[in-house]
């Protein structure tokens, strides 16, 4: 009855965030305002992490599933894909290096700023002799 429980809570956000992106007509699905609610209502602690864990782990690792219909329905529409592979092809990939690039920014500029700019001790050890 537990995991019954824990998956009407998570069913219940999902669906929340569908109603709210079908009534007011918004571009973002609805799936991902129901996780924005869910994420909000752990914070203000409305739902605690325990009333949701084992049906979100198990959603979780078995996520690779959960993406099979998207998958088989790229493939099912494949001719309409086709004429526009190369531009699908190119901006996911410029896209792929541009996150690549922006991260390794924040990244650098996070080390620097809270870890500072240390010397390769190789180089420090040369300069000494």
């Amino acid at each position: 009855m537990k995991l019954y429980v824990q998956l009407m809570i998570i069913l219940f956000f999902s669906l929340l965030g569908e109603g709210i992106s079908s009534v007011f007509n918004l571009p973002i699905p609805g799936s991902i305002i129901g996780l924005i609610l869910l994420f909000i209502a752990l914070q203000l602690k409305w739902v605690r992490l325990r009333q949701i864990f084992t049906v979100g782990e198990f959603l979780l690792a078995n996520m690779t599933i959960l993406f099979l219909p998207a998958g088989v329905g790229i493939m099912e529409k494949f001719d309409v894909i086709a004429p526009n592979l190369l531009p699908i092809l190119l901006i996911t990939f410029g896209a792929l290096f541009l996150n690549i690039a922006v991260i390794a920014l924040v990244v650098s500029y996070i080390k620097k700023k809270y870890e500072g700019d240390y010397e390769d001790s190789s180089k420090s050890k040369n300069n000494i002799s």
